[in-house]
């Protein structure tokens, strides 16, 4: 790739012995999920906190504005009134929303152009919103909030997250935290949906593995990949046929592997201390690849469940870690 460029360590105390982690992944635009993220960081005391990819949302909900204070959301008619608890629990969801007249609804059906200009401008604010609610939040912490994008996560998320803002970007970085270091990777190995950002096993293995090799010491790395390594408790998803649908046998929906096998690969070679994944949001589960700890917290953020992972590290060794439900 020929990006990755060292960063100076921002808010972390490299003398501290104990280093307390907070990590999550697939937020998908949840506002509920994103607030109780923040609020266990402050809970925990967490000297660092990670989101490991996918914050954009999957839906844009058109809100009709059909005149004299009324509105139609899904053919239901609320007032002013009922707008404001419409839109808080599309925000919670996960998803999006636009409030536009019958016209401009008509445009956007036969206009493609019109619905993605629509759609990045929701996901552009949402994130906006996130990170001046984290700035009012931790404005007297010096606790950074470090993010890659996922596979769900269109490129131009990174355009409008300020230099000087508590969010930091980890992807193209190697983040130096207490003794370790952190690299970010936010690309998958192919899926059925054809999402933003996925590459093929051969280019997946090049690019981390020439990050790997500018590490100062790939033992002290915590491994930030989206994609989870193939063949681990982290991977399993329902295998599906060829309309997309969920193979049942038996009355059970049929699992298999679907993360990636030059993750797996990588940590095999280089083990590093640990690894923090995502992307798979029924697999939430800890394993041992090559002997280094790998993780995924899972996700239900359409729920407004949080799921995330405390870990607690001591020198240059893992002392405890839990996951958080909630």
């Amino acid at each position: 790739m020929g990006l990755f460029k060292r960063k100076q360590p921002e808010g972390v105390d490299n003398k501290k012995s104990q280093l307390k982690i907070l990590f999550t992944s697939d937020l998908h635009a949840s506002d509920v999920a994103f607030r109780k993220f923040l609020n266990v960081g402050k809970m925990i005391k967490a000297d660092v906190m990670i989101i490991g990819g996918d914050l954009a949302g999957k839906a844009l909900i058109p809100i009709i504005d059909i005149g004299n204070g009324k509105y139609e959301v899904d053919s239901t008619q609320v007032g002013k009134e009922g707008l404001e608890t419409v839109i808080k629990q599309i925000k919670a969801n996960g998803n999006y929303y636009v409030i536009v007249d019958k016209k401009e609804y008509d445009e956007m059906v036969q206009d493609k152009r019109k619905v993605d200009e629509a759609f990045k401008n929701a996901i552009q604010e949402r994130l906006k919103e996130w990170i001046q609610l984290a700035e009012e939040r931790y404005k007297d912490t010096k606790i950074p909030i470090y993010f890659n994008l996922g596979n769900d996560d269109p490129m131009y998320m990174f355009d409008i997250v300020p230099e000087e803002s508590i969010f930091k970007r980890t992807e193209g970085f190697i983040i130096p935290i207490g003794d370790l270091e952190m690299i970010s990777y936010g690309y998958v190995n192919p899926t059925p949906w054809n999402t933003y950002r996925e590459k093929n096993e051969e280019e997946i293995y090049k690019d981390l593995k020439e990050i790997m090799n500018k590490v100062s010491d790939p033992s002290k790395v915590i491994l930030n990949t989206h994609a989870p390594p193939y063949g681990t408790n982290l991977d399993n998803a329902p295998l599906l046929d060829k309309n997309l649908k969920p193979v049942v046998k038996g009355g059970d929906i049929v699992m298999t592997h679907v993360g990636s096998q030059s993750v797996r690969k990588i940590i095999e070679e280089y083990k590093p201390l640990m690894g923090v994944h995502g992307h798979i949001h029924e697999s939430k589960a800890f394993d041992k690849v090559a002997g280094t700890l790998v993780f995924n917290p899972g996700s239900e953020y359409s729920a407004g469940v949080f799921h995330g992972l405390y870990i607690l590290v001591e020198g240059n060794k893992i002392k405890a870690h839990q996951f958080i439900t909630g």
